[in-house]
């Protein structure tokens, strides 16, 4: 949409445009605009704002959200962020499947945090297995990341840790998502999550990232950190994910 991208210019700070390119270096970075995430943000809860009172700018979001796949990295963002506006589950999920596919960098992809997807865990659950099974990286990375953020605490039941511990992939921030559930699954349920590390049940690389993120934790405790040491498997050099 001419007015949005419009006004995503009218945003950019240039300076963060420079820094933040080197963050997502697999993105082209003449689709960064250069739009700090508050401001980002802001916008979009004046827009959220407006169009529930006037359907003009209803309209033109919806258009928005139909119009896949957008030419901006802060398209994409903004994309993220009005569908953390939205109240209704199944029109959340919805669009959540039809933009996954186009999400093509880990910060897009860890900035999503749809809470109407928690107003049914259940069905909530079962959408984040089937974006697990994708064959579309940060689709697998976001299901991971909804499971870490929203079932580890009063939801989690030891079963998903075996659905994490069961991904294979040869995708670093795949990879680097699963360690990351892992540290924190250490961190909060130690002694179902420890069997996974003792067992070797996760890829060498991502094993190893694991313990590295779970020593660095300030949840982990002195003599946990030692033992998890202990467990770190040698890699050869040569030797790939």
């Amino acid at each position: 949409m001419k007015e949005i991208e419009e006004n995503l210019w009218k945003l950019q700070d240039k300076k963060y445009r420079e820094f933040h390119r080197k963050l997502i270096p697999n993105v082209d970075p003449e689709t960064i605009i250069g739009v700090r995430t508050p401001a980002l943000r802001t916008y979009a809860k004046q827009l959220l704002k407006k169009a529930a009172n006037d359907p003009e700018v209803s309209g033109m979001l919806g258009e928005f959200l139909w119009e896949l796949p957008h030419k901006y990295y802060e398209e994409n963002n903004l994309h993220g962020m009005l569908l953390e506006g939205m109240p209704n589950f199944d029109a959340c999920a919805w669009a959540l499947d039809e933009f996954l596919p186009y999400v093509d960098n880990w910060a897009t992809c860890d900035l999503l945090r749809p809470k109407a997807l928690v107003m049914k865990p259940c069905e909530f659950r079962a959408k984040i297995l089937g974006w697990m099974c994708s064959d579309h990286p940060y689709t697998v990375r976001f299901g991971i990341e909804m499971l870490m953020t929203y079932f580890l605490d009063d939801w989690f039941q030891e079963d998903y840790l075996n659905w994490v511990a069961q991904i294979r992939s040869e995708e670093y921030y795949v990879n680097m998502m699963i360690a990351w559930f892992f540290a924190t699954a250490l961190a909060k349920h130690y002694e179902a999550a420890l069997p996974y590390i003792e067992n070797h049940s996760l890829a060498v690389w991502t094993h190893n990232k694991t313990i590295q993120k779970a020593v660095e934790s300030y949840r982990i405790t002195p003599e946990q950190k030692t033992y998890l040491k202990t467990l770190k498997i040698k890699i050869p050099k040569s030797r790939k994910l």
